[in-house]
């Protein structure tokens, strides 16, 4: 893989109407306040993607999840949950929850994906939308957050099983010193045994062809640590 900057996607913006394999600024449909560089198709723009770059992982990050949109709305409706707390967003994909704790006022917060690409474009939308959100690609699921955060954000990341066990065991772990804070839609991993449902939000048509048949997605935190 070619070494990335901040402008790497640049040449995938889309410049001209009806161009579908490319990444338009978009406001996502639960979160209005924030624009973010999302693919009109995202298996397109993948197939573009390694034709002139070679294969690579699926550009989740091209699409506002169910989830991660769901995240984002609760954050910026209740800004208290994250002001002046260190955040830490966990497979942040567009990095929509990020950007969401950064208009919220928190004080410190990392965006992580392990995916190269997601941070490239976490960095573009944060500039979009004139907010600072660090980066981190290293692998944290193996650990407990070592301390990294005050709170937690998991926007979707429960789609697939093996993945949604990796992640709820971290979660258990880093529960010990953080709050955690899910957004998901239920694609049948989710652990909510151990989380409150905090909102649920009725959806459609939310962008992600994924997504489609969404209809609701809801909000799950922990208790604040300490409590």
């Amino acid at each position: 893989m070619p070494t990335l900057t901040r402008t790497s996607l640049t040449p995938f913006l889309a410049t001209r109407a009806g161009e579908t394999d490319g990444l338009r600024l978009v406001r996502p449909t639960l979160v209005p306040e924030i624009g973010l560089h999302l693919a009109d198709d995202a298996i397109v723009l993948r197939a573009r993607m390694e034709a002139q770059l070679g294969a690579g992982s699926a550009p989740f990050w091209a699409s506002a999840w169910a989830g991660g949109q769901a995240l984002a709305r609760y954050i910026l409706d209740h800004p208290e949950v994250v002001a002046g707390r260190r955040v830490l967003d966990l497979a942040s994909g567009s990095g929509v929850a990020a950007i969401a704790a950064a208009k919220a006022g928190a004080a410190v917060l990392v965006a992580n994906d392990i995916d190269p690409y997601a941070l490239v474009a976490v960095t573009m939308n944060a500039e979009a939308n004139a907010v600072s959100v660090g980066i981190s690609g290293e692998e944290l699921l193996d650990g407990d957050g070592g301390g990294l955060a005050d709170v937690i954000l998991i926007g979707d990341a429960f789609y697939t099983r093996g993945l949604a066990v990796r992640m709820q065991r971290f979660l258990r772990r880093a529960a010990s010193h953080a709050q955690i804070l899910v957004g998901d839609p239920d694609r049948g991993h989710l652990p909510a045994r151990w989380l409150k449902v905090l909102a649920s939000y009725r959806v459609c048509d939310l962008g992600a062809a994924e997504d489609t048949e969404v209809k609701e997605v809801l909000v799950l935190g922990s208790a604040p640590s300490g409590d």
